[in-house]
């Protein structure tokens, strides 16, 4: 061993290999990947709907079974992961994802479409398996480097997604060709998965909650169902009650379960603390405004006001180009969420994020008349979606013990997820109560319905952060975030 000379600089710290840091490229084109589908299919959903014969309540299924696979898949998959490596569950999940997306190019029916969703539930597990892999291969500063990349990755792939399908429906004119571009290119990732990826060298005991999978699994497949059964309004029925009364029993049941487990699924006694709980209920209902809102604005631009008396009648790319504020909105917000936390705190921006989707549901609500009108208005709902992305992992993780943090923050997306999930189904029986007798399709009524359920949920969201107040930053020291 060779000693440091005097008044020479000790060397630095040794470089991740350049095998290792070559491989981030590959990954931040999986989230690309992953960006550009959960994105790009929303400009598309009302030609979806014609090309299939379905109606415009049923589309929300198609947001809701991807979202309902994902809740399931994001902790199993992470946690398959830690007892057998990283990168062959993403590999899995790559598969399965380039299954899915062929299928739902393909699909000669509805129920085959709602497959095809399903079979890509996994896409919401290749961010934490990727970070799960760089943090495992990479040293601390590379890896935060690496994670901000593969960030900005799926941010970049959410908004060309819309953008470039909107383009290719607008010079083909085909459904089926438009819908295979995504198609081929999360084929092209199978393949590219094994070319050089490392796997991780960590490896963790135990074993997989598989009750509470199957148990979450068909609670949430009941509660669903139930709550699809009232599309026309008729809630105290039996098809209706019966699907949501099994889906509470089977998710009472779970809770006792994931209780009682030495590893469960979901950390529930986290849901139940009283100093995140309020911040939990607001993931929740972020996620039903966040995603439930997706496919009904797309079928109200599409919609003929020749026909329905609302709407406007765009075609893919027009309102893939009107939808396109609200995703520049989304990026400002959360990349301006740090600079605006450092003035007011990140509480009161998490409260103000909230505050200004409230409005601009509201706003939606009374002023949709015109295209410039829901253009503006979804610019300002996306910059306070962006505000609430960037403030609530933040709020969440401070208001938690610093050794359950990543516990924290796993459950945040989960809740946020089974939100989304609850909202199609929950949307699709107000749009489907609404629905016109004479065009079967749902009236002006059923949206202005969808927009003020919104706006209540971002209020909600609001007075929970509010009612957190008390309870917060009782760990702040634990934390570098500023708080508010």
């Amino acid at each position: 061993m060779t000693a440091t000379a005097p008044g020479r600089a000790a060397a630095p710290p040794p470089a991740a290999p350049r095998s290792v840091t070559a491989v981030v490229g590959l990954l931040i084109f999986f989230e690309v990947m992953s960006g550009f589908l959960q994105v790009g299919l929303a400009p598309l959903l009302p030609d979806l709907a014609d090309h299939l014969g379905i109606g415009s309540a049923d589309l929300n299924w198609v947001v809701s079974v991807q979202l309902l696979a994902a809740a399931v898949c994001v902790p199993l998959f992470g946690r398959l992961g830690d007892l057998y490596g990283h990168r062959r569950m993403l590999r899995i999940a790559l598969a399965l994802i380039a299954a899915g997306t062929v299928v739902v190019a393909l699909a000669p029916g509805y129920e085959v479409l709602l497959l095809g969703r399903l079979l890509q539930g996994p896409i919401a597990a290749l961010l934490p398996l990727e970070i799960a892999l760089v943090r495992d291969r990479l040293p601390v500063t590379d890896a935060r480097r690496a994670i901000a990349r593969l960030v900005g990755a799926l941010t970049l792939g959410a908004m060309a997604g819309g953008v470039v399908m909107g383009l290719v429906d607008s010079a083909f004119g085909d459904l089926r060709l438009t819908l295979l571009v995504p198609a081929v290119l999360a084929v092209i990732c199978v393949p590219v998965s094994f070319i050089a990826v490392p796997e991780s060298e960590g490896r963790t005991g135990g074993r997989v909650d598989w009750a509470g999978v199957t148990l979450l699994s068909a609670a949430m497949l009941s509660l669903l169902g139930g709550i699809g059964g009232a599309e026309g309004g008729s809630w105290l029925t039996a098809r209706v009650l019966g699907p949501v009364l099994l889906g509470a029993v089977l998710l009472a049941v779970w809770v006792v379960v994931e209780l009682r487990s030495a590893e469960p699924l979901v950390d529930v006694r986290a849901l139940a603390d009283r100093r995140t709980a309020p911040f939990y209920a607001a993931a929740f209902l972020f996620g039903v405004f966040f995603f439930g809102s997706q496919a009904p604005n797309s079928t109200f631009y599409a919609a003929d006001p020749e026909v329905t008396g609302y709407g406007f009648g765009l075609s893919a790319l027009a309102i893939s180009l009107v939808l396109l504020p609200a995703s520049v909105g989304s990026v400002i917000g959360s990349l301006g969420t740090a600079a605006v936390a450092r003035r007011i705190g990140y509480r009161p921006t998490l409260m103000g994020a909230f505050g200004l989707v409230a409005l601009s549901f509201l706003q939606f609500a009374v002023l949709h008349g015109s295209v410039g009108q829901m253009a503006v208005g979804s610019a300002f709902l996306g910059l306070g979606i962006g505000l609430a992305l960037g403030a609530m992992p933040t709020v969440i993780v401070e208001a938690t013990e610093p050794a359950r943090t990543g516990i924290a923050a796993a459950l945040y997306n989960n809740v946020k997820t089974l939100g989304g999930a609850v909202a199609g189904g929950v949307f699709a029986s107000v749009l489907g109560a609404f629905a016109g007798s004479s065009t079967g399709e749902p009236s002006e009524g059923g949206y202005v319905a969808v927009w003020v359920v919104g706006s209540v949920c971002a209020g909600v969201a609001v007075l929970m952060t509010l009612f957190a107040r008390r309870e917060e930053n009782l760990f702040q020291g634990d934390h570098s975030s500023p708080s508010g």
